[in-house]
């Protein structure tokens, strides 16, 4: 994973060990970046390839998010790989309007473990998935998930369509908000003075500093959560609240992190995608275009509305994860046609030759609109409207999947509600149903 704002992974420490020759840049707060452009301020989050820290630009007077490469020669040839494809999306997006996070510089540093490539990014918010964690994996309201899902779509129609890019690796990690939820965390809401040189002390954020820092907030965190568990078991405090307020927060967000990112007709890997957001066609090795990016667009617009993740593979006795994801997938969405089963270069390894699973035999099935109602409490209205625009997404063709351009058209998206619904996709709901009752009794004899 390769990070690009406040989106950094901050659930471990990225450790000692890696700065070392070929690995981090050691930073200190108030060290000076090109020449003395940038100035580091704090550290925002660190990816397997780089650290990101939150950085002032003193030529334009603003805030941006410094993503600073290990040295290593490969992490270098993927930087500049990553460099080219955001320089094509900025070189189309001038006005700004597109919904992808802009590079603004790319730079050289030379450091005691290497030269380290520097790229320069807009600073923008948290991460859809810290908007989940907020929101306490309750889901969102749908309007607030309709606004969201506008602007993945409008990201990646301009990917697809005008710059010819696949992203990858689209899921809510690399998805951020224009802004911070929490006002005092954004650099400009609350007014913090930039730091313009380095504080006296020496030791000031920097690499052992920053570690030591966040053990004692921890542990300070921890003993707070036992202070508070110790008052509601005494009958003392508010209880949690089941959802929180979101009506102060914006949900404008841009698509992000593009280390994993390829020219369509240029492409690096066959295995893509994180895992609960990975497209069966990638699971197969059948090869893959724009519309894996729509499958994991979709995995993600649940999660927004439920905060469960979609498909959450496991290994089991006798089967492996990529079986078991293929599985889950015929569960919620009927049987995969035969044609795309046994279409990949790896289908042999999990199904026979009628396109039925090797190992796992026995599958319960449950359609997308039961599971929103059933489980999430979705009304029949909604759950029936989110799955009309949902499930013609999760075609197992691939080529039959709508583009983010006719996503963008689709009622559901634009809050018209019919009583009958859309005629093509009320079918595609039927056709999966229809897919999923065949195959019950298939199994049942």
């Amino acid at each position: 994973m390769s990070c690009s704002s406040s989106s950094g992974s901050e659930d471990d420490d990225e450790g000692f060990d890696s700065y070392r020759k070929g690995g981090y840049h050691a930073v200190r707060i108030g060290d000076q970046f090109a020449g003395g452009r940038y100035v580091a301020q704090r550290k925002l989050g660190w990816g397997q390839f780089s650290t990101v820290w939150l950085a002032y630009d003193t030529t334009n007077s603003t805030y941006v998010a410094l993503k600073i490469q290990k040295s290593a020669a490969q992490f270098a040839q993927a930087a500049l790989h990553e460099i080219q494809i955001l320089t094509a999306i900025a070189e189309g997006d001038s006005s700004d309007l597109k919904c992808v996070v802009r590079l603004i510089d790319h730079f050289k540093h030379a450091g005691p473990n290497g030269q380290h490539l520097c790229m320069v990014l807009e600073f923008l918010g948290d991460s859809l998935l810290r908007l989940i964690k907020y929101n306490r994996y309750k889901g969102l309201k749908l309007d607030n998930v309709r606004e969201i899902c506008k602007c993945i779509l409008m990201g990646l129609d301009y990917l697809h369509r005008e710059v010819g890019i696949i992203h990858t690796d689209l899921k809510p990690e690399n998805i951020l908000l224009f802004n911070t939820i929490d006002p005092t965390k954004d650099p400009i809401r609350s007014k913090v003075t930039p730091i313009i040189e380095r504080p006296e002390g020496g030791l000031n954020g920097g690499v052992t500093m920053s570690l030591i820092e966040k053990k004692l907030k921890r542990r300070a965190r921890r003993a707070v959560a036992k202070i508070s568990l110790r008052r509601e078991s005494m009958g003392g405090g508010e209880a949690p609240k089941s959802e929180r307020n979101m009506d102060g927060v914006d949900v404008r967000c841009k698509v992000v992190d593009f280390g994993n990112a390829c020219w369509a007709d240029k492409q690096l890997a066959e295995e893509i995608q994180t895992r609960q957001y990975r497209a069966p066609e990638v699971i197969l090795r059948s090869g893959y275009t724009y519309s894996v990016d729509m499958w994991s667009f979709a995995c993600t617009a649940f999660e927004l509305a439920t905060g469960d993740m979609l498909f959450a593979p496991k290994m089991g006795e006798g089967f492996s994860e990529d079986e078991d994801h293929l599985a889950l997938m015929m569960e919620l969405l009927g049987k995969m046609p035969r044609k795309v089963a046994i279409g990949g270069a790896r289908s042999k390894d999990f199904f026979d030759r009628h396109g039925d699973l090797k190992r796992i035999r026995r599958l319960k099935f449950w359609p997308l609109n039961k599971i929103l109602v059933d489980r999430y409490n979705f009304s029949e209205t909604d759950a029936r409207e989110f799955a009309e625009f949902l499930c013609p997404i999760f075609d197992f063709s691939p080529e039959k999947r709508p583009t983010a351009q006719q996503c963008l058209q689709h009622p559901w998206l634009n809050g018209v509600t019919t009583s009958q619904g859309d005629a093509n996709n009320i079918s595609s709901v039927e056709k999966v149903n229809v897919g999923m009752s065949n195959l019950q009794i298939k199994v049942g004899k």
